[in-house]
């Protein structure tokens, strides 16, 4: 194989390569740390649920490894530490995210925030059709078809729901499609539910099926002419997109 000709630019590249790690790190790191502080002034429950099970689970372990004895004892008491901390780190992912989703809950564009972070492979376009009071419809496209997201007052949301389900569906042929309306009445979804609701529904087409959609629902839109969406505050929560896909990756 044969060797660079230039070492030292080689060198200087690792070096900058290294050093961006280094700073993504320290940025993840940072934030992570601004998230507890903030939700640790939030919620009281906190810290105590926090220390509760790390301290439960690593006594636990330590009883097991008494018990057991031997060389298994010093094995169970580190995984213990370890597991712990898990479990703690996880209790605090919970909690700000039921935190984000109550804070964002009933804001303008709240919907569209949270569709943004799902995770997986879904392609979103908020706003395909609007109104002027801030009323909403978004489109996903998933493994389970074509899926229409509404927000706002159900009587003006219904509408424009089934105005574009009629429209798409001259498109799309046989692929299913669902209409979600969000919110917390009768036959609603609320926000906090939304990204597992979507998760749950069954998977009727394959990715290059979901480009050809995208594809075709594209032209759609833009023939229609794109609705506006609502102008309105961004959710106190969206500040805290990059940090729940920290906690996720976790």
């Amino acid at each position: 194989m044969a060797k660079s000709r230039n070492p030292a630019a080689d060198k200087a590249a690792k070096a900058e390569a290294k050093a961006a790690r280094k700073a993504a790190s320290k940025q993840r790191r940072s934030q992570l740390w601004q998230a507890f502080q903030m939700q640790r002034k939030e919620d009281k429950r906190l810290l105590p649920y926090m220390i509760g099970a790390f301290v439960l689970i690593v006594a636990a372990s330590v009883a097991l490894g008494l018990f057991a004895g031997g060389f298994t004892a010093y094995m169970l008491i580190p995984l213990g530490v370890v597991l712990g901390a898990l479990v703690a780190f996880i209790i605090f992912g919970r909690r700000a995210q039921k935190s984000v989703y109550r804070k964002a809950e009933g804001q303008t564009g709240a919907a569209a925030w949270a569709l943004d972070n799902m995770r997986g492979k879904w392609r979103v376009t908020p706003g395909v059709a609007a109104t002027g009071n801030f009323d909403a419809v978004h489109r996903v496209i998933g493994r389970p078809g074509v899926i229409f997201v509404g927000e706002g007052a159900p009587t003006r949301v219904k509408p424009l729901l089934a105005q574009e389900k009629k429209r798409t569906a001259r498109l799309v042929g046989e692929v299913p499609i669902y209409d979600i309306v969000v919110g917390n009445g009768e036959g609603e979804v609320p926000l906090s539910k939304l990204e597992r609701h979507l998760m749950k529904l069954p998977a009727n087409i394959t990715v290059k099926q979901m480009d050809s959609l995208e594809s075709k629902l594209v032209a759609l839109g833009t023939k229609a002419g794109p609705a506006a969406m609502p102008k309105g505050p961004l959710p106190n929560a969206g500040k805290m997109k990059g940090i729940q896909r920290t906690v996720r990756r976790r």
